[in-house]
């Protein structure tokens, strides 16, 4: 009630502070999960599950907090996410991928054999055509998704390997 103290949380300790010692912020987040997720903050996932936030919400770029926790590897915010019921796995951004497609490019191994445990998709192809294994950038990540499409599809160069031509080899 005294407006000479804030509220304030850190760390899980909540407890009081003199209003005096911090500024008001007017900002707020759009897309919290999303924001949780690109960070890979556990506590602040949970917190935006616990009030319920959309799990399969979409961000301006039409990807979901799965498809950023997959992007920026944070398995243990992927884990987290596949404990909530109806969790989309397969939703495409507006580039046309998917979480599988991110973990994939990146190189998380680990992500793309848990996303493919799961169930998502390998058939699906982004704005440039390309599968998941068509965007793996590391063996490891082609391997799992060779296993899982069954083919002997013949490898394509990776994503990164797009953007270097002759000059940028040097």
């Amino acid at each position: 009630i005294d407006t000479n103290w804030w509220k304030g949380t850190s760390k899980g300790r909540t407890g009081l502070i003199p209003s005096n010692y911090v500024a008001e912020q007017a900002e707020s987040i759009d897309n919290p999960l999303h924001e949780a997720a690109k960070r890979g903050n556990l506590s602040w996932l949970r917190e935006c599950l616990d009030n319920r936030v959309g799990v399969n919400g979409l961000d301006k770029a039409g990807s979901t907090a799965l498809y950023w926790a997959c992007h920026g590897g944070h398995k243990d915010i992927v884990e987290m996410l596949f404990t909530q019921p109806n969790i989309e796995l397969n939703q495409q951004n507006k580039l046309g991928d998917t979480a599988l497609h991110a973990a994939a490019w990146k190189g998380y191994a680990d992500i793309v054999q848990l996303l493919l445990e799961k169930g998502a998709r390998t058939d699906l192809r982004n704005n440039e055509k390309k599968l998941a294994f068509d965007m793996a950038t590391n063996a490891a990540c082609a391997s799992l998704l060779k296993k899982k499409q069954g083919t002997d599809a013949v490898r394509t160069l990776s994503n990164a390997e797009d953007y270097l031509d002759d000059e940028d080899s040097d």
